[in-house]
């Protein structure tokens, strides 16, 4: 399999790898704290999922097909094993990555995501697609939708430049891409696989979070072995531009203590 992916790779190459995979808003630049951060110490990569920036999507988008693309990727920069983020959707497609390719990864580090959305002709499923695309259907520009969305994803007292990263983020995102990144977040669940999952895993939830409840994320580690669950207080669905400092702090001393 080729990968056309664009991405963001920051420390040397001799440095334990971390991975950063976005949300269906999102970009590579939606890790730039991250990047700064974690690069001082580790090999930092952060990916345009394809459809995304210069990311070619040359197929149906599948979480078979992201995940298959995450690993090609992987192989072309030469990384074994790798700590792995993936916030949102973005946690969506590491869940399958490990699913399909657990012996790749060190670590799971998931944020502000679920185990599964639901089936995707479903009522419920349905009237989300419908809500969230008949924007773009009436005529709105992405950096609208963006100006309308972001602010319902944020908690209290955001960093402002974190704000500024996600409105850039989902403006620049064709609307293309963000109907197929719809249609296809509706068909994931690997709630079948938490209970498998034999890597150290922690689970980062934001308090303010509307679109994946800090409860239903706590839960959601009671069924993977040994998992930790972090909730930070204020935070929205974007903890990682909203509340860097925490983020970074979380996911630091997580890795630290693995062996």
């Amino acid at each position: 399999m080729e990968n056309n992916l664009n991405y963001i790779i920051e420390g040397s190459s001799n440095k334990e790898p971390i991975i950063f995979l976005h949300g269906i808003g999102g970009d590579s630049n939606s890790w730039e704290f991250q990047l700064e951060y974690f690069s001082k110490e580790f090999r930092t990569v952060a990916w345009d999922m394809p459809g995304y920036g210069s990311s070619k999507l040359d197929k149906e988008m599948t979480f078979e097909y992201l995940s298959d693309s995450l690993v090609t990727m992987m192989d072309e920069l030469e990384i074994q094993k790798c700590h792995l983020v993936g916030h949102s959707m973005g946690g969506m497609v590491a869940q399958q990555a490990i699913a399909a390719s657990s012996d790749r990864f060190k670590s799971l580090i998931l944020s502000a995501t679920s185990p599964a959305f639901g089936k995707p002709d479903g009522d419920f499923q349905k009237e989300f697609i419908s809500a969230r695309l008949k924007p773009l259907d009436d005529g709105l520009s992405m950096a609208r939708l963006a100006e309308k969305q972001v602010p319902t994803m944020i908690g209290d007292e955001p960093n402002s430049k974190g704000v500024e990263i996600a409105l850039k983020s989902m403006s620049n995102l064709t609307k293309e891409t963000y109907v197929a990144s719809m249609h296809c977040l509706v068909t994931f669940d690997r709630r079948d696989n938490l209970g498998l999952i034999n890597l150290p895993t922690l689970l980062i939830a934001g308090e303010k979070d509307k679109n994946a409840p800090a409860p239903m994320m706590e839960k959601m580690g009671t069924k993977i072995s040994d998992a930790e669950y972090v909730c930070i207080p204020g935070a929205g669905h974007l903890a990682n531009m909203e509340r860097p400092e925490q983020f970074n702090n979380i996911i630091y001393n997580f890795i630290a203590n693995i062996s």
